[in-house]
C-alpha cells in the first residue's frame, strides 16, 4: 500500500514539475509520464515515459535530457515528497502507447474491410 501512494505521488510530482516547465531542458517537453515504479527499499526509481513525437530521434533526445537534469529532478522531488530516502531515478521509454495505437490502427483498417466482404458474400 504504501510504495503504491509513493509511487503515485512521485508520478504526480514529475508530471508537474515538467508541465510547469522547472526543468528548462526542451528536450523533455513534450513528455509525458505514464508510469512510476519505486523499489521496495525506496532507494530505486523506474519512470516511464512518452514522447508527443515517437521517432527516435525524439526518443534518444529525451532520454538525453532525463539524463542531463537527473539530479535536479531528485532534488525537486526530494522537496515535495515528504519521503527518509529520494530514490535514484531510471528513465525508460515506453513503447505501449505507440503500441496501443498502431493496434488501434489495424483494428480500423479491419473494420473498413469486414463491411466490404459482407457485401460481397450476399
Amino acid at each position: 500500500m504504501r510504495i503504491e501512494k509513493v509511487n503515485s505521488s512521485i508520478k504526480r510530482e514529475l508530471a508537474n514539475i515538467i508541465l510547469l516547465g522547472e526543468v528548462r531542458d526542451p528536450r523533455i517537453s513534450f513528455v509525458t509520464i505514464i508510469n512510476v515504479d519505486v523499489s521496495k527499499d525506496l532507494q530505486h526509481a523506474r519512470v516511464k515515459f512518452s514522447t508527443l513525437a515517437d521517432t527516435p530521434k525524439e526518443i534518444d533526445a529525451a532520454k538525453a535530457g532525463f539524463e542531463s537534469c537527473k539530479g535536479y529532478i531528485r532534488k525537486l522531488i526530494s522537496k515535495r515528497v515528504v519521503m527518509r530516502y529520494t530514490p535514484e531515478f531510471q528513465f525508460i521509454y515506453d513503447k505501449g502507447i505507440k503500441h496501443a495505437a498502431e493496434v488501434d490502427k489495424v483494428l480500423e483498417e479491419i473494420k473498413k474491410l469486414k463491411p466490404a466482404q459482407g457485401d460481397q458474400e450476399q
